[in-house]
């Protein structure tokens, strides 16, 4: 009879994510999580602040199955970006101003640095929408503004992104040519060495 009520008394396991449940996917995660949010912030510092404030905010009461703890993860990161960083549209008749990391973006053929070197709206416009899979009205409502302004955005940060791949391209193609005469110019420099090492013998 003990034994009855004592299994009775047992409560399920609650499907819900716990803070520890964020804990353990912000630990096994934490180099794609924080990746998203230095891909926001385009800022080592902040993005460490912006990883630790999205598992605070992911750790919130708010009720997540634990089937979509994950993703959840990745909202909390893009919310506390967007806080921090309150990326605003660019003007139309306004050219966008291009990131700090645009000639390290061109020097280093690196798609994080060209992403990081987008301004900050076409930054959050493209991986909000391009990587994170977001709708364009799910990103006007995160950003406040509105769905042409995403569009035109992430139009505008896909031509410069190709742009710079292309530059990439040519450096690549440049170094490439300078690689093949030097190296057509070595077996000159290696006959004459075993011709002198012949004449000497």
């Amino acid at each position: 009879m003990f034994e009855a009520r004592k299994t009775r008394s047992r409560r399920p396991p609650s499907p819900y994510a716990s803070k520890g449940d964020f804990c353990r996917i912000f630990g096994e995660h934490m180099s794609g999580l924080y990746l998203l949010s230095f891909l926001l912030t385009g800022d080592e510092a902040m993005a460490e602040q912006c990883f630790v404030g999205g598992l605070h905010i992911a750790q919130s009461d708010n009720l997540v199955f634990k089937e979509w703890a994950e993703s959840w993860a990745r909202r909390a990161i893009i919310l506390n970006a967007i806080r921090m960083i309150r990326p605003r549209p660019t003007p139309v008749h306004t050219p966008a101003v291009v990131g700090r990391n645009a000639g390290e973006a061109a020097a280093e053929p690196s798609e994080i640095t060209r992403i990081v070197a987008l301004p900050p709206f076409e930054r959050f416009a493209f991986v909000m929408s391009v990587l994170e899979g977001y709708s364009d009205q799910e990103c006007s409502l995160h950003l406040s503004c509105t769905r042409n302004e995403i569009r035109a955005a992430r139009a505008r940060a896909l031509e410069q992104l190709a742009r710079w791949a292309e530059l990439d391209r040519k450096v690549v193609d440049i170094d490439s040519g300078r690689a093949v005469e030097a190296e057509n110019s070595r077996p000159d420099v290696r006959l004459d060495t075993v011709s002198e090492l012949a004449a000497s013998a």
